[in-house]
């Protein structure tokens, strides 16, 4: 939740306890009052309304004292808020996976690692410019090790620069003529020093003897546009901003959460038939 959100949600809440709390205390002063007053005659209307803008008034000051002597309330509602949103845009997200399961999971327009038959399937949105990206590859590596019914699909999701997507259009260009030889690629993206762009991304091209023209005829391809038109659009329908991020069974996961986070996510999913972490 941004600042702005932030900001509004805290002012609802102000609203909502003021509003509460005025409820509260001007009904129980009505009731002493009509429990200690003596029967009294009409009053006039002038009266009436000058007794409730007076009654509204102590109400209002009143509320603003006991907030002022329990500021913690708003903290407290504020933060039972942002769990609440939390958990409903969670549900949102794992709505939207059961809905898309076919592009998130079985897209033609995306690189598979470890076992392609897999009954548990992690996806990872990535860019070869993220350095979190980077220092996750080897978590990446250990899980397709630990786990022979994992299945990984990639999906390049170039969003910190220029050279990111030159980059992400050579690496689905070395899937479509090499597709054997993409691990290697991905690999060597990862763990090469240096920003990653085109003449980087060619430069593995290379020293991985691989047809260089034929690459960059590919690259070059309309289908390379929808490839990663498809994977912005899943990246959006989900809420993703960041990378690294994945989706495994229901969940969406933002962020590099490390082996042992996503281990244990896999196991739920393995428990579940790997469509849930939860059953």
């Amino acid at each position: 939740m941004n600042a702005t959100r932030i900001l509004i949600a805290s002012i609802l809440i102000l609203a909502l306890v003021i509003g509460t709390s005025a409820y509260f205390v001007v009904e129980a002063t009505r009731s002493q009052t009509a429990a200690t007053a003596p029967a009294a005659k009409p009053a006039a209307a002038t009266t009436v309304e000058g007794t409730d803008e007076a009654t509204g008034e102590a109400t209002g000051e009143a509320v603003r004292n006991y907030l002022l002597e329990n500021p913690e309330i708003i903290e407290t509602a504020l933060m039972a808020l942002q769990a609440k949103r939390a958990e409903q845009a969670k549900a949102e997200r794992s709505h939207i996976i059961t809905q898309m399961q076919d592009q998130i999971f079985n897209s033609p327009n995306q690189m598979v690692l470890g076992n392609p038959e897999g009954e548990i399937t992690l996806v990872e949105f990535f860019d070869y410019n993220c350095g979190y990206c980077k220092r996750a590859f080897p978590d990446m590596v250990a899980l397709i090790e630990s786990n022979p019914d994992l299945r990984m699909v990639m999906k390049e999701f170039p969003i910190l620069s220029e050279g990111s997507l030159e980059a992400a259009r050579i690496a689905v260009a070395v899937h479509t003529v090499a597709p054997e030889r993409y691990v290697d690629f991905h690999k060597e993206m990862m763990t090469r020093n240096g920003q990653a762009d085109r003449a980087k991304a060619m430069q593995v091209v290379q020293d991985l003897d691989l047809d260089a023209a034929a690459v960059e005829r590919e690259a070059a391809a309309d289908a390379v546009d929808q490839h990663l038109s498809e994977v912005q659009a899943i990246a959006g329908a989900l809420d993703i901003s960041g990378t690294p991020s994945y989706v495994i069974g229901d969940q969406a996961v933002p962020g590099a959460v490390g082996f042992d986070q996503l281990q244990q996510m896999i196991i739920a999913a393995r428990k579940c038939g790997g469509e849930s972490l939860t059953c």
